[in-house]
């Protein structure tokens, strides 16, 4: 017999004469003659209910199943006599896999995030996790559909590069040499090599070739930052469009918001539904303003003097030429505007290279795209194309102009303007679950001082 997900029984329209399935027990009563055993499989958040009597076979062993045991079982699916469910299963028989001790870490009550990140391996069990990480993975997959219906390619550029796309330095180093050796000349590369921070520089050759692609991918920040929004290793969402500048960018990457946004609702409503209920009751409000709204797009400069004019308190103060911190970003989203914000034309020494120069010599063509809750979601520029131009650039940031012989090429032969944008996967399922830390989001976050599982 083919074993039958929960998710699909669960939906299914008519009773059922035979079915089989396995899954992990979530709770177990006993009644008079009867067993009662919540299964779940993972399948999706709603466990179903078995009811094992006594005349099925090995019923005493049944009696000792514990929270976490994992069973398999035949039965019937004939409709509840309970409330709060349509279907159950009659069991003719209750084969068990294995059984959890009774110090399973995972009991019926309520758990902290703090305590759950100390068991990341048994923590997608509970409701709220498994329902996280089945939003992960719809959103992974709603991501690639978005790009291939609209004729992106897919490009996997490399994990480890010589290369620093941000010029910040924030790098892990790639190496094979032992303690205390540094000749880079004998290192396997024959280099000093690094994590990536970002497969930009490599999508921006491939969109010089192929037109718009998008990369998708693990990049790794050596930042020692312990923020509610940081992490060492996280994924990247990296769209670069050939022929397109700055006005273009922001309107794509409106686009793409709502339609990830719009996909996910549909895909995952009753997963979106516990956030609603259990972590954010204002989440759904704040899904469907972004849906709905036009992004505010709003230069730098204009920024600043809304935050200037405020009466409210920041710990950072604003200025030209420093960059937005959260609690500026936050501001401009939920009390100012109450929607989300694109702010653009930044000042040229707080962002990278590679950012198109303005005609003003002050401010380059980047752009960041903030919503409510999190802030910056998104960032990303139009690309400077004009070869005078990037090599000044990258003099004024002090990164090494041979090494990217390579790059400046792709403004030598057949340069064209084009942009693109890096949007932070992990931010963006903070924001349609309302979990308000990154380490809750991906599945064994790595921070400082932290490598377990």
């Amino acid at each position: 017999m083919e074993r039958i997900k929960i998710k699909k029984l669960l939906s299914s329209d008519k009773p059922i004469e035979q079915v089989l399935f396995k899954g992990w027990v979530r709770t177990r009563r006993d009644a008079k003659s009867f067993s009662f055993i919540e299964v779940n499989d993972g399948s999706c958040l709603k466990n179903i209910q078995v009811i094992a009597d006594e005349t099925i076979p090995h019923y005493t062993d049944i009696q000792k199943i514990t929270t976490g045991s994992a069973v398999s079982v035949t039965g019937k699916l004939i409709e509840s006599k309970g409330k709060g469910q349509r279907w159950e299963v009659a069991a003719e028989n209750v084969q068990i896999i294995s059984i959890a001790p009774e110090n399973f870490p995972l009991q019926k009550k309520r758990h902290s995030d703090e305590f759950l990140r100390t068991i990341a391996h048994l923590r997608p069990r509970t409701n709220k996790y498994g329902a996280a990480f089945r939003i992960r993975s719809e959103l992974a997959f709603t991501i690639h559909k978005f790009f291939n219906d609209k004729g992106f390619r897919y490009i996997h550029t490399p994990i480890i590069t010589g290369s620093d796309c941000e010029g910040a330095g924030e790098l892990f180093r790639v190496t094979t040499l032992n303690a205390g050796e540094s000749d880079f000349d004998q290192d396997f590369f024959g280099k000093e090599s690094n994590l990536t921070v970002s497969g930009q520089l490599s999508a921006e050759m491939f969109a010089l070739s192929l037109g718009d692609v998008y990369t998708f991918g693990p990049t790794f920040r050596a930042e020692n930052s312990n923020t509610s929004r940081h992490v060492a290793e996280f994924w990247m969402v990296e769209p670069e469009m050939s022929f397109c500048d700055l006005s273009g960018n922001m309107s794509f990457a409106e686009e793409m918001v709502k339609n990830l946004t719009v996909g996910i609702l549909d895909r995952c409503a009753e997963d979106i539904e516990l956030f609603a209920r259990f972590v954010d009751k204002t989440l759904m409000a704040t899904l469907e303003n972004l849906i709905s709204s036009d992004f505010v797009q709003l230069p730098y400069s204009e920024a600043l003097k809304i935050l200037e004019k405020t009466t409210e308190k920041f710990d950072y103060e604003v200025g030209f030429g420093k960059d937005l911190q959260s609690e500026h970003e936050r501001y401009l989203t939920e009390k100012y505007f109450k929607k989300p914000v694109i702010v653009y034309d930044y000042p040229k020494q707080i962002k990278p290279f590679y950012m198109r120069l303005n005609d003003d010599d002050k401010t380059v063509a980047a752009m960041d795209v903030l919503v409510p809750r999190i802030g910056e979601i998104i960032g990303g520029s139009q690309r400077e194309e004009r070869l005078d131009v990037l090599e000044t650039r990258m003099t004024a940031s002090e990164l090494p102009v041979d090494q990217y012989w390579w790059y400046l090429d792709s403004r030598r032969y057949g340069t064209v303007p084009h942009s693109g944008f890096g949007m932070g996967f992990e931010r963006f399922l903070m924001m349609l679950t309302g979990i308000s830390n990154i380490r809750d989001v991906i599945p064994f976050p790595r921070t400082p001082n932290t490598i377990d599982f």
